[in-house]
């Protein structure tokens, strides 16, 4: 059986253009094993239950087709925060998109360029050179494309401020007219008899939900755009270095969720506790006589408030140092695996310098994609709770509509 699995590896190794001879080290030799068996082999075994637990999700979850066409015609917010957004900027979220495939093209340019000064321009001495009918000295090569990069580096800048632009434009109208529904259902009578609450609704729950509609389908393209141009640039170089770079993906993919689910357990108590607190405080502020136990209510409320939002802490802090731990480790990989293939002259040195640039891009759209994950929970329990809050039995105020 071990014979079969080394065989395996060795088959991989050399279907990418490498061979693990005598020479290799022993600890190389255990790192390579681990970026071209376990890790994919991690990666796949993942896939799979995720899309096993998706499917058995479906396909188990039963709703009337009445009771679900009732929600899409008579709510105001559609059934979830996702069709809420896309009900009244679609538009607006097909050109963030557009805008962000865009960039993938000269973020790729940016990453090539350096290796193609290094290799072919520095450390060459095939010159002068002759490119569409002009005679390029070494140094006059060099300036060149130093002058392209910066030109690609600078119309990346244009398209991020673009793109960050039109979020924040799309994202505070949405949110004034997320208010502008609780306002009305308000006005209406809908939610419970403590009107007081309404306030931190509109005012506090209801922020993060306009910030996440510019973000909802544009972050995902852009960074995970990001994420797959960077991934296919360092399969581009090596195949190897490729495979390492995502080796430690399988075990963040598999705890970050974890984590979060206990976070938006946490935060469902944190949005509830908050809302019953701003309606207690909204009580006492309309009533002139004091008693000792409104007090003790309040403060008891408050010390709920404060353990909740420590255990959050330790939560998301663990989570945040344990998905920077093993992005930290993803270097060590370049530098041993990359640093040998260049000694055995396998890899060149342009190369390894232009993946190991590419590797500390590689972190932050990742981390983005993971903050992405934790926003979009958090926002799930935001509107899920604003939902239910004007769900509650109507009181007989105001009954007229804006």
């Amino acid at each position: 059986m071990y014979n079969y699995y080394e065989d395996i590896v060795h088959w991989l190794a050399m279907s990418l253009g490498h061979s693990l001879t005598a020479q290799v080290p022993i600890w190389l030799h255990s790192f390579l094993h681990l970026t071209l068996f376990w890790a994919p082999l991690a990666m796949l075994v993942l896939a799979i239950t995720i899309v096993v637990i998706r499917l058995r999700g479906v396909f188990t979850y039963k709703k009337p087709l009445n009771l679900i066409k009732e929600i899409k015609e008579e709510s105001e917010f559609g059934a979830n925060a996702y069709a809420f957004i896309i009900q009244y900027t679609l538009k607006q979220q097909v050109f963030l998109a557009g805008l962000g495939l865009l960039a993938m093209p000269v973020l790729y340019l940016t990453l090539e360029l350096p290796k193609i000064i290094i290799n072919d321009v520095i450390s060459s001495e095939n010159f002068p050179i002759i490119f569409m009918n002009v005679e390029f000295s070494q140094s006059k090569a060099l300036f060149a494309l130093s002058a392209v990069f910066l030109c690609a580096i600078s119309l990346g800048g244009i398209l991020k401020y673009c793109i960050n632009v039109y979020k924040g434009k799309v994202g505070e109208r949405i949110l004034r007219r997320f208010r502008l529904l609780i306002y009305r259902c308000w006005r209406e009578g809908r939610g419970p008899s403590r009107r007081s609450e309404i306030i931190p609704l509109i005012a506090l729950e209801a922020e993060p939900i306009g910030g996440f509609a510019s973000d909802a389908f544009s972050l995902p393209v852009f960074q995970g755009g990001t994420f797959v141009t960077i991934l296919v640039f360092m399969f581009v170089q090596d195949p190897v270095l490729g495979a390492a770079a995502i080796t430690l993906l399988p075990l963040q993919l598999y705890l970050i969720p974890k984590l979060q689910r206990r976070v938006n357990v946490l935060a469902r108590h944190r949005v509830k506790e908050i809302r019953i607190l701003g309606g207690e405080l909204g009580d006492q502020s309309s009533r002139q006589d004091r008693d000792r136990k409104e007090i003790q209510y309040i403060g008891a409320s408050l010390k709920n408030v404060e353990t909740i939002r420590r255990n959050i802490h330790k939560v998301k802090f663990l989570m945040k140092a344990l998905n920077n731990f093993l992005t930290a480790l993803t270097p060590f990989f370049f530098y041993s695996i990359g640093g040998f293939l260049v000694i055995e002259n396998s890899l060149t040195i342009g190369a390894l310098i232009a993946v190991i640039a590419a590797q500390k891009e590689f972190s932050s759209p990742l981390k983005e994609l993971f903050k992405y994950y934790q926003e979009a929970a958090n926002v799930s329990i935001r509107f899920q709770e604003v939902i239910k809050f004007l769900d509650e039995k109507t009181t007989n105020l105001n009954k007229n509509t804006v």
